[in-house]
């Protein structure tokens, strides 16, 4: 979870490549109107966003249903966010990508190809709600490089196994 630019899918792909679970990338629940939205430069609001937040619950569930263990990228920048997605029936973790605005500013401004623009980094960051001590998640700097990244996750999360410590 995090504002765009943060790394999230990098983080999240590697993730699922190392637990060897099932991954999606939100932004492929998103409906039409959203993408469109978004690529003229108008950020979502939360009627925007509930509907796409509800079928990401959904499917965490359908997973869990099935026995699935999963990683999904999400940006989940409000905590009322997050309260959806725990509405799943799967235990639901976060792990919250941290990086000063200028960092993932810089970032963005390299990043081809993606419907999010640069312009609505500061709207993500100013509606942005870390996570509070009671939501069961973890936050790791993205300021190092993605490998990094996802040992740091795997160690605070307690989900390293001996086979690994071999890859990383």
């Amino acid at each position: 979870m995090g504002p765009s630019g943060t790394g999230k899918t990098t983080t999240a792909k590697l993730l699922s490549q190392r637990l060897g679970w099932k991954f999606a990338e939100a932004d492929e629940f998103h409906p039409k109107a959203n993408i469109d939205k978004m690529s003229a430069g108008i950020p979502l609001n939360d009627e925007d966003r509930a509907p796409w937040l509800a079928s990401i619950r959904d499917w965490i569930s359908d997973e869990a249903g099935m026995g699935e263990s999963t990683v999904i990228t999400c940006s989940a920048l409000k905590r009322r966010y997050r309260d959806i997605l725990r509405g799943a029936e799967a235990r639901v973790r976060f792990v919250e990508l941290d990086a000063p605005q200028g960092v993932i500013g810089a970032r963005l401004a390299e990043r081809k190809g993606h419907y999010m623009p640069p312009s609505l980094l500061a709207s993500q960051y100013a509606d942005f709600e870390p996570l509070d001590g009671d939501e069961d998640g973890i936050k790791v700097s993205v300021e190092q490089d993605p490998d990094g990244v996802v040992s740091e996750a795997l160690r605070q999360l307690e989900l390293l196994r001996p086979e690994m410590l071999r890859a990383l």
